[in-house]
C-alpha cells in the first residue's frame, strides 16, 4: 500500500465517524490527525488537551497555537494523575494510569456531549514498543485511526512536511514524567526541575534533550555533536550555577548520549 492510499484510508475512516473528540497533545501525530480530521468533512471535530504537571509550559503553548490554526475547537481540561498513588509512585506501567485518568474525562466530554468517538494518536510504530497507556486505550474504547491505516511515524513526519505542518521535524516531546527513573516518587516539584532544567539548556541551541532527574542528580542526555556546546567553560559554568539554583545537587553529562526512551533501559 503507498502512502498516498494509506492517507486516503485514514480519511475515509475519518469521514464515517461524523463527530470526533480528538486526545491532542500537539506532538507530531496528534496534530497530523487534527489536521487529517480537519480535512475529512467531519460534522464536529473537538481537540481535548489535558494539562497538568508533567506536560512542559512550551508544550501546552504550542498546543494552543497550534490547534487554534485549525477550524476546530480547542479544549483545555485538567488532569490530576499525580493525586494517583499507582502513578505517583511511578511503576513501569505508570503510563496506564496517566492515560486512564486522560481517556476517563474524555469518556466523560464524550458521554455528555453525544460524541460516538474518542481518538488518539497511536501509530504504528507504537506497536512495538512498551506502551502501557494502550491498555487504557482499549479499556475506555479509544480509536487509533492512524494505527488502523497502518501508518509509521517516519511516514506520519513525511505527509505532515507536504501538508505544511510545523510539527513535520518536531522532536519527540514525552511527558516530563519520563524523565523521572521507574520506582522514584514524582512529584510536581521533581518535574518542575526538569522542566526548567530544559528550557534553560535549550538556550544554547540544543534542540533535542532529555534531563533525567535522579533523585537530585541531573543526568544530561544531549546528542554527541552537541557536546561541545555544554562543555565550553561559560556554557558549563552557567548550566552547573543555574541547575543547582533549582535544587539539583550534581549535574552531569550522559556521555552515551541522547536516546529516547532511556528510562524504559532498565526493563529489558
Amino acid at each position: 500500500m503507498t502512502l498516498d492510499d494509506k492517507f486516503d484510508k485514514l480519511k475515509k475512516s475519518l469521514r464515517q465517524m461524523d463527530r470526533v473528540i480528538i486526545a491532542f497533545s500537539g506532538g507530531v501525530d496528534s496534530t497530523f490527525l487534527l489536521k487529517a480530521a480537519s480535512m475529512s468533512g467531519l460534522r464536529e471535530v473537538l481537540a481535548v488537551t489535558g494539562q497538568s504537571e508533567s506536560m512542559p509550559e512550551e508544550e501546552f503553548s504550542f498546543s494552543k497555537a497550534i490547534a487554534g490554526s485549525f477550524n476546530v475547537e480547542h479544549r483545555i481540561i485538567r488532569t490530576n494523575e499525580l493525586d494517583n498513588n499507582n502513578y505517583s509512585k511511578n511503576p513501569p506501567d505508570r503510563c496506564y494510569y496517566c492515560k486512564k485518568e486522560l481517556f476517563g474525562k474524555l469518556k466523560e466530554i464524550a458521554e455528555k456531549e453525544d460524541f460516538p468517538f474518542i481518538l488518539d494518536g497511536t501509530n504504528s510504530d507504537d506497536a512495538k514498543d512498551w506502551r502501557p497507556g494502550r491498555r487504557a486505550a482499549r479499556e475506555e474504547g479509544i480509536e487509533s485511526p492512524l494505527l488502523e491505516a497502518g501508518l509509521t511515524k517516519n511516514e506520519i513526519r513525511e505527509l505532515s512536511r507536504s501538508l505544511g505542518l510545523p510539527t513535520w521535524n518536531k522532536p519527540a516531546t514525552p511527558c516530563l514524567s519520563s524523565r523521572i527513573p521507574y520506582g522514584q516518587e514524582i512529584t510536581a516539584e521533581a518535574l518542575e526541575k526538569v522542566g526548567k532544567a530544559e528550557t534553560f539548556i535549550r538556550k544554547f541551541g540544543i534542540m533535542e534533550l532529555r534531563v533525567r532527574n535522579h533523585s537530585g542528580v541531573a543526568r544530561i542526555e544531549i546528542h554527541p555533536d552537541d557536546f561541545g556546546k555544554l562543555t565550553g567553560e561559560q556554557a558549563r559554568k552557567e548550566i552547573v550555577n543555574y541547575l543547582r539554583s533549582i535544587g539539583f545537587k550534581y549535574i552531569t553529562l550522559d556521555l552515551q548520549g541522547f536516546r529516547s526512551g532511556s528510562g524504559n533501559e532498565v526493563l529489558k
